[in-house]
C-alpha cells in the first residue's frame, strides 16, 4: 500500500524536481544565482522605461532612439572589449569584473547621478535645439536633455544581454551536458521566475512609500538591494568554482569536447559573425533570436506610448511596470514548474520552439488592431482597455520567452563543439539580440521620420505586415533547426 501511495508523488517529483542528490550541491547554486541576476534585472526593468519616458520632453519615441542609435553601438563596443579581456584573463576574472563594474555604476547613479539631475541636465542648449530643430525632432533633443535617464536605460539593456546571457548561460553551457541540460534548465527558469514575482511588490512598495519630492530616496534603496544582489552573485560563482566544481568530478561533466573551467577563450567579434555566416546551424538561432527582438520591440513601443497617456508620472509608470513583472514571474513560475520541463521532455524540442512564435505573432497582432479599431471595444473612452490588453500580450511574450523560447534556445547550443558555441554564442546573444531590438527601433525611427508627426502612434498600421513576416521567417528558422539538430543527433548516435 505505501509503494502505491507513494509512487504517484515520486511521479509527480521526478517531473517537477528531476535532480539526484548528489547534484543539488551544483544545481542550487546555479538557481540563486539566476534569482540575483533576474531580481536585479527585474528591478532596473521596472524602472528604466519610467526614467526615459516620463522625463521632461521625452515620450515613447525615444525608446526606438536608444535601442537602435546607441544600445546597439556600445553593445557591439562591449563585445569588442570582452574579445580581448577573453584572450588575456581567466572567466572568472571576466565574470567577478563585470559584475562589479555595474554594480558601481548602480550605486553612482542612486547617490550621485540621480541626485544632481537638474544640475547635470543641460536643459538649456536642449532648449535652444529644440527651438531650432523644431517639435518633431524632440524625442531626438530629448536623449541629450535627459542623458543621465538615458545612460540608466543603457546600462540596464546591457545587463540583460551580458550579465544574463553572456555570463550566466555562458557559464551553465559551459559545465551542463545536454542530458542536464534538459532536466535542469526549466529550474534555472524557475528561479528567474520567482524573483520577478518578487519584483513588483519590491518596487511598489518603495516607489509608493517615498513618491514625489521624496523618489530619490525610494532609487537609492532600490540599488543598495541591487548591490546586495550583485555581491550574491559573485559569492555564488566563487562558491561553484573553488568549492564544488573542482571537488566533485561528478558535478562537472560537459560534454567530451568543452574546455576547463578556468581555460582562456580565443573570442573575437570578427570571428563570431564569421561563424554565424558561414554556419546554417548558427544562422537560424541567430534569426530566431533576432526575430524576437523585432516582434516584442515593434509591439512593446506603442503599448508603452498609451500607458504614458495613462500614467504621465515617473512612479506610477514604474509602479504599473513593476506590477506587469511580478505578473510576468508568477505566470512564468506556473508554466515553467508545472508545464514547459514536461513538455521539452514529452513533446520534444521543435513543438516548444514553434510556440513562441505563434502565441508572441499572434497577440501582436492583436494588439496592433485593437489599437488602430478602437471601436471594437465599444462606445466609451478605450484607452484603458487597450492598455490592459496591451499589459496582457506583454506579460504572454514575455512568459513565453522565459518558459519555452530561452531554455529552447539554450538547449540549440550545446551540440556545437567549444569554439563555435562559445564564439557563435557571444555574436547571437549580445549582437543578435541588440540587432533585433535595433532593428525594431530603426524600423520605427524611420516611418515616424517619414510621417514628420513625431509620435510612434501615427506609424502603427505600418507594423502589421512587418510583424506578420518576422513571425514567419522565425517559425521558418526553428523548422530548420530542428532539422539540423536531429540530423546531429542521429549522426552522434
Amino acid at each position: 500500500m505505501a509503494s502505491r501511495f507513494f509512487s504517484p508523488l515520486a511521479r509527480l517529483r521526478e517531473r517537477l524536481w528531476p535532480i539526484q542528490a548528489y547534484e543539488l550541491k551544483k544545481i542550487l547554486p546555479l538557481l540563486l544565482m539566476k534569482f540575483f541576476i533576474s531580481l536585479t534585472y527585474g528591478v532596473l526593468t521596472a524602472m528604466k522605461d519610467g526614467f526615459v519616458v516620463t522625463a521632461q520632453g521625452a515620450g515613447a519615441e525615444v525608446i526606438p532612439i536608444l535601442k537602435g542609435w546607441i544600445v546597439l553601438p556600445i553593445a557591439m563596443g562591449a563585445i569588442l572589449i570582452y574579445s580581448k579581456l577573453s584572450n588575456h584573463f581567466r572567466r572568472s576574472t571576466i565574470f567577478y569584473s563585470v559584475i562589479l563594474f555595474f554594480m558601481a555604476f548602480y550605486l553612482l547613479y542612486g547617490f550621485v547621478l540621480y541626485p544632481h539631475l537638474d544640475t547635470l541636465s543641460p536643459h538649456s542648449s536642449a532648449d535652444w535645439l529644440l527651438e531650432k530643430m523644431g517639435a518633431k525632432n524632440g524625442h531626438w533633443i530629448a536623449i541629450y536633455r535627459n542623458w543621465i535617464q538615458s545612460l540608466f536605460f543603457v546600462m540596464t539593456e546591457l545587463w540583460g544581454q551580458i550579465a544574463i546571457f553572456l555570463l550566466f548561460w555562458g557559464f551553465v553551457n559551459h559545465i551542463c551536458n545536454f542530458n542536464e541540460a534538459k532536466r535542469c534548465y526549466n529550474l534555472f527558469i524557475v528561479g528567474g521566475d520567482i524573483a520577478q514575482m518578487i519584483t513588483g511588490p519590491l518596487v511598489c512598495y518603495f516607489t509608493g512609500r517615498y513618491i514625489g519630492e521624496h523618489f530619490h530616496v525610494a532609487l537609492q534603496s532600490l540599488t543598495v538591494t541591487i548591490a546586495c544582489a550583485g555581491g550574491m552573485i559573485l559569492f555564488l560563482y566563487w562558491f561553484l568554482t573553488h568549492r564544488i566544481l573542482r571537488n566533485d568530478e561528478r558535478l562537472y561533466q560537459p560534454e567530451p569536447q568543452s574546455q576547463n573551467l578556468e581555460q582562456k577563450t580565443k573570442l573575437s567579434l570578427r570571428d563570431s559573425l564569421k561563424f554565424i555566416a558561414r554556419s546554417k546551424y548558427l544562422r537560424s538561432i541567430a534569426v530566431m533570436v533576432v526575430a524576437y527582438g523585432l516582434a516584442i520591440n515593434l509591439t512593446e513601443v506603442t503599448w508603452k506610448a498609451n500607458l504614458k497617456l495613462v500614467y504621465p508620472e515617473t512612479g506610477a509608470y514604474q509602479s504599473f511596470m513593476a506590477t506587469i513583472s511580478s505578473c510576468v514571474g508568477v505566470c512564468s513560475f506556473m508554466i515553467t514548474l508545472f508545464f514547459s520541463g514536461v513538455m521539452l521532455r514529452l513533446l520534444g524540442w521543435h513543438f516548444c520552439a514553434q510556440l513562441p512564435p505563434i502565441v508572441i505573432g499572434t497577440t501582436s497582432l492583436l494588439f496592433l488592431l485593437l489599437f488602430l479599431n478602437p471601436g471594437w471595444l465599444g462606445s466609451g473612452a478605450p484607452l484603458m482597455p487597450i492598455v490592459l490588453f496591451g499589459a496582457f500580450q506583454n506579460i504572454s511574450s514575455k512568459v513565453m520567452k522565459y518558459a519555452l523560447f530561452d531554455p529552447s534556445k539554450e538547449m540549440a547550443y550545446i551540440p556545437l563543439d567549444p569554439e563555435s558555441k562559445v564564439k557563435g554564442k557571444a555574436a547571437i546573444d549580445v549582437v543578435g539580440s541588440r540587432l533585433g531590438k535595433s532593428g525594431a527601433a530603426w524600423i520605427q525611427i524611420l516611418l515616424i521620420q517619414l510621417s514628420t508627426t513625431g509620435s510612434v502612434l501615427s506609424i502603427t498600421h505600418y507594423l502589421l505586415p512587418i510583424i506578420a513576416c518576422t513571425i514567419l521567417f522565425w517559425i521558418l528558422s526553428v523548422r530548420s533547426l530542428n532539422k539540423s539538430m536531429t540530423a546531429q543527433s542521429a549522426v552522434s548516435g
